[in-house]
């Protein structure tokens, strides 16, 4: 798992515990009454195929409302098997009725999960703007005359199910749009699964509804499925926690070692959180992957831990270091890497960060004499910037730098010590400082109410 999945994942279920911000809230009050208001329109004016049938009606809606609490995590979204339900609703009760009762079923279901403190509760009133999946196929089949169950409709049922898709995915990139500023893009890979499963498990109800047609509460027997569907849901749900409880220990793990390195030297420490704030803005300017950026985060944080075995009279000592002891000051990006091995999983994977933090572009640094993009972008990005840092902070042994002089030695550097493009990046960053970062990614999360978590659509 990612970390940008891992961020998301976590975003989401704090925005479920949270109250709606203003923006979010007048959106989707907006979208529920507007549902209303078709819903209503198609239930009254479209004409019935079939009467109604009051305790299936019931039945059904209570087994979508069931089903509807049944969440598989895929992704950073969720997608749920409640087509098993809607296509028989579509099928087997009057059709222009079914999103009202889909609506009556979110409502119901979120109302339980507000009971169980699984949901805020302001979230469950505006569950109608999460329905609007429903009237499109409802208004397909209404058109066509295809309201019952036959294989002879087989054409109108996929145009039905088109019409969902689409219908769904614009509301629902609309609704990110208005309520919580997300571009399309930012969505389209958790939209794309919900409906991929959709598209799957249509036919299934499809079945069920034909099959059912003469019989029509036997469509009730396709329930066992979704009680399997709800075991392999748990199953991942506990991974996924486990997930996230390991990936918040490395993080622990990475902010303990920190701690150590400053209560161990604390122009280590100072340096060294200087270097994250710096190393998080110039991997944004630079637009790295999650992957990537994370890397360089930990790294950064990570980049002096080796220290901690080197003497002290070589830390501390007030000049120029003899080449004895440059060679055992050299060490430190091993003995780091070895540390971080020795806990393994992410922080392993950021000893490697560690390890080549001293390389050059030229292929002149230690201890592996690695060059160009054979050194690992995260590595490149904490070079520059300890490098920067180090110059204009002063040391045993000098006086800090001017940032005019810092950075003039950074570009006279750029293509032999340095990753030009880093150093670019590095600059751009100084001459338009961003906010300092090392409490948003390292510290305490942002207030869930801010947080952007992409929505995640009503699978049907």
């Amino acid at each position: 798992m990612g970390p940008a999945v891992e961020r998301l994942i976590a975003d989401t279920r704090e925005r479920t515990h949270a109250r709606l911000a203003r923006r979010e809230r007048r959106t989707y009050l907006a979208f529920s009454a507007a549902f209303l208001v078709a819903a209503l329109a198609l239930a009254v004016l479209a004409p019935w195929t079939r009467e109604l049938d009051v305790p299936l009606a019931i039945a059904l809606t209570l087994a979508y409302a069931i089903v509807a609490r049944v969440e598989f995590a895929a992704g950073a979204g969720i997608v749920v098997p409640t087509q098993l339900v809607f296509v028989p609703m579509l099928l087997l009760l009057p059709t222009p009725l079914v999103p009202l009762l889909v609506a009556a079923a979110y409502v119901g279901s979120d109302l339980a999960a507000v009971i169980r403190d699984r949901l805020a509760v302001g979230r469950a009133v505006i569950a109608p703007a999460d329905t609007w999946f429903a009237i499109w196929p409802a208004l397909v089949l209404v058109l066509g005359d295809a309201q019952l169950p036959s294989w002879d409709l087989w054409a109108w049922y996929a145009g039905a199910l088109a019409a969902q898709l689409v219908g769904d995915a614009a509301c629902t990139a609309l609704r990110a749009r208005l309520a919580l500023g997300l571009r399309p893009r930012e969505i389209a890979s958790d939209m794309l699964l919900a409906y991929r499963v959709d598209a799957l498990l249509f036919p299934v109800g499809l079945l069920a509804a034909v099959g059912a047609a003469s019989q029509p509460w036997a469509v009730l027997l396709v329930l066992p499925i979704v009680a399997l569907f709800a075991s392999f849901a748990r199953e991942r749900e506990a991974r996924i926690d486990g997930a996230l409880e390991l990936s918040q220990a490395y993080r622990g793990t990475a902010l303990l070692l920190g701690d150590v390195i400053e209560a161990d030297d604390q122009y280590t420490g100072d340096h060294t959180k200087d270097v994250v704030e710096l190393t998080v803005q110039v991997a944004e300017a630079l637009g790295v992957d999650a992957e990537t950026s994370r890397g360089a985060e930990f790294g950064a944080l990570l980049h002096d831990v080796g220290k901690i075995h080197i003497p002290a009279s070589i830390i501390n000592k007030p000049g120029p270091l003899d080449d004895d002891e440059w060679v055992i000051m050299k060490t430190h990006t091993v003995e780091g890497q070895k540390m971080l091995e020795r806990v393994g999983g992410m922080l392993a994977r950021v000893g490697v960060v560690v390890r080549a933090s001293h390389e050059r572009w030229d292929g002149g640094g230690y201890p592996d004499g690695l060059a160009g993009e054979d050194i690992p972008l995260a590595a490149r990005i904490v070079s520059v910037c300890d490098a920067y840092n180090a110059m204009t902070t002063d040391r045993s042994y000098r006086r800090a730098l001017a940032v005019a002089d810092a950075i003039a030695e950074l570009e006279r550097c750029a293509g032999t010590q340095f990753d030009p493009a880093v150093v670019a990046a590095l600059v751009a960053v100084v001459a338009a400082p961003a906010q300092p970062a090392w409490q948003l990614t390292l510290g305490a999360d942002p207030a869930p109410a801010e947080l952007p978590a992409a929505p995640q659509p009503r699978p049907a």
